[in-house]
Formats: structure tokens, C-alpha cells, sequence
């Protein structure tokens, strides 16, 4: 489990195709810290790492993930927001992220505020995924309050400093992103849906 708050930038430095799977090489300032079978969260996708070497770790994507995130999209010198997952005693300062990504939204716009960013994007609405106005909405990994709800879009402020410490520097409109949204949400969409037992 994560809680949304990136921990540090990487940087993909090697990609591999490995039959229908992709491995993936990062550099970053934790990796020398993290251990073989850890749960890491790169841009909001829990992965597994499978290799460590001087300051590298490697990481697999498979194919559903693949076809579910935009880790299709990473060449080598992309960033990566990542994040260690949340220690039993540690604080939700963000709040209950899955790493598990419900679908790719696209960046329509980015808008300067001055003094801070105001980023929109557009998602499918037909899986049912929803967003309501100061609800929690995690993009590429990161934890944010979303202050525009739309049907199919939503908007989030970024302040200068997740501006600078995370991947947010590089998106741009028809950047596509990966979403996951708020867990509780989904479980109150699903059961809406459920069909009355009577």
C-alpha cells in the first residue's frame, strides 16, 4: 500500500524487451536502499524488483500492465515519480493508494497560475471511474485533491515544489498519464450497481 507522496525521481536508463514483457533499468537517488521482491510504486504502478546494481534497480512490466499504464510510453531519460510502500507505522499523508492503475488519462491542458499550476486532464468515463471535487485523485503516483470535477475530466493545482520533485515538470498537453482513482469511491460506485436482492 502507498499513500501517494513520491519519494524521489528516478531516471530509466535501460528498456528490454523480454518476449511480451518489458524490463526496465532506473537510476535513482533510493534504489541502492531498496531490496530483490520490494514493492515499489513507478508513476503510481506497484512493481516488483527483480535486480540491483550500483544505484540501478530493475523492474518487469508485463503485459496487462503494459496495456494499462503508460509505461509504454517511457524512453530511456524519462523521470519516474517512485515511492516505497507505506511502513505499518507510518502516516497516510497523502491517502490509500493501491498502486494499481485503473486507466491512461491525457493532459488537455496545463495552465500557469502564477505561483502555481493548474493541470487538466480528459479519461474514459465508460469503466465507471468518477471523481467529485475536493476528492483524492492519484496521477503517475502522485497524491492530489482534485479542484475541477467534470464528467471525463478533472483538474488538479500543483504547488513548486511537487512542480520540481516530480515528473509534473514534463507533462504538457497530450501527455498521457496514468490514473488511479480513490478506492473508496470505487467500492461506493460498485455498490450502486449492485443489483437488489429481493
Amino acid at each position: 500500500m502507498f499513500t501517494g507522496i513520491v519519494e524521489s525521481l528516478g531516471e530509466v536508463v535501460g528498456i528490454e524487451k523480454e518476449q511480451e514483457n518489458v524490463i526496465f533499468s532506473i537510476k535513482s537517488p533510493i534504489s541502492h536502499e531498496l531490496k530483490v521482491d520490494q514493492s515499489l510504486a513507478h508513476n503510481g504502478v506497484c512493481l516488483t524488483v527483480i535486480s540491483i546494481s550500483e544505484g540501478v534497480h530493475t523492474v518487469t512490466a508485463i503485459q496487462e500492465t503494459l496495456r494499462k499504464s503508460n509505461l509504454g510510453d517511457w524512453q530511456t531519460g524519462s523521470l519516474i515519480n517512485l515511492e516505497r510502500s507505506m511502513p505499518a507505522n507510518g502516516r497516510f499523508d497523502g491517502h490509500i493508494v493501491q498502486g494499481h492503475v485503473d486507466q491512461v488519462g491525457e493532459c488537455i491542458s496545463v495552465k500557469d497560475e502564477a505561483g502555481s499550476w493548474l493541470f487538466t486532464f480528459e479519461y474514459d468515463t465508460s469503466t465507471g471511474n468518477f471523481t467529485v471535487e475536493k476528492g483524492s485523485i492519484c496521477v503517475n503516483g502522485v497524491s492530489l485533491t482534485v479542484v475541477n470535477s467534470q464528467l471525463g475530466q478533472l483538474s488538479v493545482a500543483i504547488i513548486p515544489y511537487t512542480f520540481e520533485h516530480t515528473n509534473f515538470q514534463q507533462i504538457k498537453a497530450g501527455t498521457k498519464i496514468n490514473l488511479e482513482f480513490d478506492i473508496l469511491g470505487k467500492y461506493i460506485q460498485r455498490l450502486h450497481n449492485l443489483p437488489s436482492s429481493s
